[in-house]
């Protein structure tokens, strides 16, 4: 049997009436989006979209819809935990590690919303903005990084895929080198629909406040391991992932290296699980011989369910 690589995607990913599916059919779906709250429940069926998008609700959201798609997956797919394996994109993460049973669902969420807070604020005192840049190389978007390092900061946040890289850094700065990357080849620059620059080094009082807070959790070893997105490493250590979390809010999220990782180990099928298929594109891009599957409502359930059944 193949080995299996599960997928969390993050923030920017979320669409209203997200999990409303699998909500209305699924006991397991019901039980987790109920104890996020009604409060996230309604922004997660009812929006609007401008509610929903805001860091502090996007977040959560996200967490709880995407847990509740796993624990659906995990209650019909007969799971033996050494064929997996799980990786979670920014946000993501602490889906894929709360998948792995580092932490249960209701401390991820408690996580997960200090966490947006904290980015929240961050983002508010040190204004900012992300970009993706498509059709360059690592080196030619961190050349450009330095170049316009006169004009603020602009730093390279989320190595996705070869040839789409996203820097992140005050407007002024990241306008400039949208320009630079224009002028040097760049097929695209695609503005991101969030709300500051995460992953740079803006983001630094959001790491240190999520320092402090993560103090307030114990994690358990887990059921199988998670590649972390501030190194690209395999973790199966409950006691270096807070250390982890905290550097991931102001670090790069190394997402091409980890999944190249997975599949140099043998893991030979990709589950996406969570709203949309943003990670299931950069699988692609990653290496054009793997597809993914993915959950995010009942139909594509029953295909996954399909396809891992022959």
């Amino acid at each position: 049997m193949s080995k299996i690589a599960l997928m969390f995607p993050g923030q920017g990913s979320q669409t209203v009436g997200m999990g409303r599916d699998l909500y209305e059919k699924y006991s397991q779906a019901k039980e987790i989006i109920d104890l996020a709250g009604d409060d996230i429940k309604n922004i997660i069926f009812n929006g609007p979209e401008e509610t929903l998008k805001i860091t502090q609700n996007a977040q959560p959201a996200i967490f709880t819809v995407s847990m509740a798609i796993f624990e659906v997956f995990k209650s019909i797919y007969n799971f033996v935990n050494s064929e997996f394996v799980a990786a979670g994109h920014s946000l993501g993460e602490y889906c894929a590690l709360c998948a792995a049973e580092f932490f249960n669902f209701k401390d991820g969420l408690e996580m997960v919303k200090a966490r947006g807070k904290f980015i929240h604020e961050a983002s508010c005192q040190n204004p900012g903005t992300m970009v993706a840049i498509l059709g360059m190389q690592k080196e030619q978007i961190l050349d450009i990084c330095s170049k316009v390092s006169s004009y603020g900061v602009c730093e390279a946040v989320n190595f996705n895929s070869p040839g789409q890289i996203v820097i992140a850094g005050t407007l002024e700065a990241v306008n400039k080198a949208i320009e630079l990357a224009n002028t040097s080849g760049a097929t695209k620059s695609v503005v991101l629909n969030v709300s500051g620059p995460f992953h740079s080094s803006l983001m630094s009082s959001a790491s240190d406040n999520m320092s402090k807070e993560l103090k307030n959790y114990n994690f358990s070893n887990p059921v199988f391991g998670v590649y972390t997105n501030c190194d690209a490493q395999f973790t199966k250590d409950a006691s270096e992932i807070k250390e982890k979390l905290v550097a991931q809010i102001k670090s790069p999220v190394k997402w091409d290296e980890s999944i190249k990782s997975m599949i140099q180990l043998g893991f030979g099928k990709f589950i996406e699980i969570g709203p949309g298929r943003v990670l299931s594109g950069l699988l692609k891009r990653i290496d054009k011989t793997k597809k993914a599957l993915n959950i995010e409502d009942n139909l594509s359930l029953q295909k996954t369910l399909e396809e891992l059944s022959k």
